[in-house]
């Protein structure tokens, strides 16, 4: 969200990272007006809860730690949404209403992502009007970028902002990806239109299956923000409806971007496939050709090799010559047959 007012600075800034026994990698009280307040451990996120003073908290935890879930499902009253799909491990997209609760599933890319269809994890959240929780099992950059943003003094309006931020982070990470991978395409493009090819293939294909990956996984989420927009808890702003909406539309043409990309890789991958395939042919060509140039030769010391009585030429003291003479004479008479008729083929 775009305030028009200056954040107030973050307090606490020198928290550590992730330091909590619980999982917990950060946390932060926001609201506006008011400086935010870094909750480096889920001790301090309970007594601010405790005593709320408006604005809500943003817990982000590290589900790969033991003691996280526990502690969630002992303090954090979960939807039983949130619940199962850590116990069953679902990945699809959606936001959904879950009583008065939003729960997301939202998938992004890795922190250390490296165009590899690996590279995408899972973040799951569930959103009330004070409290924002998420968790995920690697790092991601999108929630990175949103933690970074309110470090440095961004201070979303509502919790269903601060999803909305993350949505359009998101967005503009995949956005990025897809600036990257078009761009690859691009040289191997040019590389194909001079003839070279050779080594391609297999980075076309990794290409393909990102985008394949990543229009599969993130293809179900703006149809969900919609059902979900239809009927929102009541504790939902107007404007925040709106910010999501618009969030939806800019996934959208982020999915139509991956879409046109694939079409593009798909296009290079033929024309790499056609390109194999010509000088696999040609390939073929010359070695009938100098298959059946060979064959007088073949055929001739073939029947003068049986080593039988009667061979012609073997008294003459000429014969060796003359064999050759005529093998000479019929390679060049198949020769002459042979461009005849690739001529009549061109």
């Amino acid at each position: 969200m775009n305030d028009t007012m200056q954040p107030p600075a973050l307090r606490a800034l020198d928290v550590p990272y992730g330091g909590d026994e619980h999982g917990l990698i950060c946390g932060f009280w926001i609201h506006p007006g008011q400086p935010t307040e870094a909750l480096p451990t889920l001790a301090l996120a309970q007594a601010r809860l405790a005593r709320p003073e408006g604005g809500f908290l943003w817990l982000h935890l590290n589900l790969a730690h033991a003691g996280a879930l526990p502690w969630l499902r002992r303090h954090a009253a979960l939807a039983e949404s949130f619940d199962e799909a850590q116990q069953q491990g679902s990945r699809s997209s959606r936001i959904e209403r879950v009583g008065d609760h939003l729960f997301a599933v939202l998938n992004d890319v890795t922190f250390d992502f490296a165009f590899d269809v690996g590279d995408v994890s899972t973040l799951w959240m569930q959103v009330s009007e004070h409290l924002v929780l998420s968790v995920r099992r690697a790092p991601l950059r999108s929630v990175d970028r949103l933690r970074m943003a309110i470090k440095r003094g961004d201070q979303p309006r509502s919790s269903v902002a601060l999803l909305d931020h993350l949505l359009r982070d998101q967005a503009d990470e995949l956005q990025r990806i897809v600036r990257q991978a078009t761009e690859r395409v691009d040289d191997i493009e040019d590389a194909l239109l001079a003839g070279r090819h050779v080594g391609h293939e297999t980075e076309v294909a990794a290409l393909r299956r990102l985008m394949v990956r990543l229009q599969r996984l993130l293809a179900p989420e703006p149809s969900a923000l919609l059902r979900m927009l239809s009927n929102p808890p009541g504790w939902v702003a107007e404007q925040d409806k709106q910010q999501l909406q618009q969030a939806s539309e800019e996934f959208a043409l982020v999915l139509r971007d991956i879409q046109a990309l694939q079409e593009r890789i798909r296009a290079v991958q033929d024309e790499t496939s056609a390109r194999v395939a010509q000088e696999n042919n040609q390939t073929l060509y010359v070695l009938t050709m100098v298959t059946v140039l060979a064959l007088p030769i073949n055929l001739i010391s073939g029947l003068f090799g049986m080593n039988v009585g009667g061979l012609p030429l073997l008294e003459h003291k000429h014969g060796f010559w003359v064999v050759v003479g005529l093998i000479v004479v019929l390679t060049a008479a198949l020769t002459v047959l042979v461009l005849r008729a690739t001529g009549r083929r061109k």
